[in-house]
């Protein structure tokens, strides 16, 4: 595994921790929107946003800059806290999701917020979106990478397949999928709505290199980053491993969490709950 210092990893779960923090306020916030899912994800947006992919908030459509494309936009206040805590807005703005003439919209506007790639909402859609991004990269002979990050709920989309071929046909080994395999979609687990496994052999029976990860293990997430770059021949899928909810334990593993806000009551004690675990990153030293 590439080696990144102890206390980078401890910078990088705190960064976490603190965007988990941001999502629960912005929600209740707001008073609608998704929970689980953001809560989720964010260790592997923190890995890209503050290590990983080549991006700069001061210049955010830097030509060079990696694309990074949300086909599942209903998890966006995840994006939308790891970019104002890397600095492309004041994080004071998170409070103003979901209302009516902002730029944090309830699914990402493209015109809205500059380095949001895609306008994203239907599902299954943004595969082929990144794909035609990174085609046209290739053509260019741009070096930036595309990462396209997808629900494992969006697998059961006949679109994503679609993309899948085509990648593959195109030898876009420019283009790294990230899906969350949480389990839940928004009517219960998905192996009880549509199963999905195997999912690994459904990746590589379309000829794509894949890579499998616990998504909450910010060094595991960023060395499979590093191998997907070295992948000369193919597209890339990373499986990350999440569980919805990460961090509140309430809300872990209950998919009824997938498209509601916490109260003002829940956000006091989710806030707490978080403030606590920040405590015990700080403790805890790493090998």
């Amino acid at each position: 595994m590439a080696f990144v210092h102890p206390e980078k990893i401890k910078k990088l779960e705190l960064i976490a921790n603190d965007i988990r923090m941001s999502i629960i306020d912005m929600l209740e916030d707001a008073g609608s929107g998704h929970t689980a899912g953001p809560l989720g994800m964010a260790d592997v947006f923190t890995a890209l946003y503050f290590h990983s992919a080549s991006h700069k908030p001061d210049d955010p459509l830097w030509e060079d800059r990696d694309r990074i494309i949300l086909s599942n936009g209903h998890i966006v206040p995840v994006r939308y806290a790891s970019m104002a805590h890397a600095g492309y807005f004041p994080v004071e703005e998170l409070k103003t999701l979901r209302k009516f003439g902002g730029r944090l919209q309830g699914h990402p506007e493209r015109i809205k917020l500059a380095s949001l790639e895609t306008t994203s909402g239907p599902l299954g859609s943004g595969l082929s979106q990144a794909s035609g991004i990174a085609l046209a990269g290739k053509m260019d002979k741009k070096k930036f990478m595309t990462f396209c990050l997808m629900s494992d709920g969006e697998m059961q989309a006949g679109n994503i397949w679609e993309a899948a071929m085509f990648a593959s046909a195109h030898k876009l080994s420019n283009l790294i999928g990230i899906i969350d395999r949480n389990n839940i979609q928004i009517n219960g687990m998905t192996e009880d709505v549509m199963p999905l496994e195997s999912l690994r052999l459904k990746w590589e029976a379309f000829n794509w290199h894949v890579i499998e990860v616990n998504g909450h293990n910010i060094e595991e997430i960023i060395y499979a980053i590093d191998t997907a770059r070295a992948i000369v021949e193919k597209p890339i899928m990373i499986i990350a491993h999440t569980i919805p909810g990460k961090g509140i334990k309430e809300i872990e593993f209950d998919y009824t969490w997938h498209g509601k806000p916490p109260t003002k009551e829940q956000e006091k004690k989710f806030l707490e709950e978080l403030r606590t675990l920040r405590g015990k990153i700080i403790s805890t030293h790493h090998e």
